[in-house]
């Protein structure tokens, strides 16, 4: 059984626990698959179980030994964000965003080929989406595909791309898996803790700084 609650004393504040991460949520502005800011996004911030953010942690320490940054893109993502990109799914014909994101895809198909799910492991806390930042270039490292691009190019294991870019996949997933979370099929930057502390409940709070206090 699945609950759903507004409890949110488990979280951290991403920015807070984990500072040398840098962030850009996407869910908060309006360049994502949708095109507008989705519910629940107060202000541009990131949570995650206190579990997750520790083993977070412990991946941007050895990465920064090894010259890169984590980019986060979305972290904690509240029940009704997840709800918001369902009823866009089924009821909205806005398609303004489809030749970035999903070109090849129908809208349905988004939920049929598992990019969207309709119950989000990002409601439980411990789920994240990112990518490497290059501390050199201060650049995005190429992966292939960008972030929420919907197709088989941005599965993890996919191979029509280049030596490189699959190399740099290949490096993000070792060492998040290393460090204890687990990869998504379909998605190169998506990680879930894979000892996750609420594997049965989906949190509704907001995502706003004060959320903690």
């Amino acid at each position: 059984m699945k609950d759903f609650t507004k409890d949110a004393s488990g979280f951290v504040l991403l920015s807070e626990y984990v500072p040398d991460i840098i962030q850009e949520i996407r869910y908060y502005s309006t360049y994502n698959f949708i095109g507008d800011r989705i519910d629940g996004y107060e202000e541009p911030c990131a949570f995650l179980t206190r579990e997750a953010a520790r083993a977070l942690k412990a991946v941007s320490k050895e990465l920064i030994v090894s010259g890169y940054r984590l980019k986060v893109f979305d972290a904690y993502r509240p029940a009704n964000a997840v709800k918001h990109f369902v009823l866009w799914g089924l009821e909205d014909q806005d398609i303004r965003m489809k030749q970035i994101f999903y070109p090849d895809l129908n809208k349905t198909e988004l939920f049929e080929k598992g990019y969207i799910a309709t119950q989000s492991s990002h409601s439980r806390g411990s789920a994240v989406d990112l990518t490497l930042l290059d501390m050199s270039t201060g650049q995005e490292v190429d992966m292939g595909s960008p972030f929420d691009f919907f197709g088989p190019i941005s599965h993890p294991d996919y191979t029509g791309i280049t030596e490189e870019q699959f190399t740099n996949r290949m490096f993000l997933q070792k060492v998040m898996v290393r460090n204890g979370f687990r990869p998504l099929d379909c998605e190169w930057w998506h990680f879930m803790l894979a000892d996750e502390p609420y594997p049965d409940t989906y949190f509704t709070f907001p995502v706003a700084y004060d959320i903690l206090k």
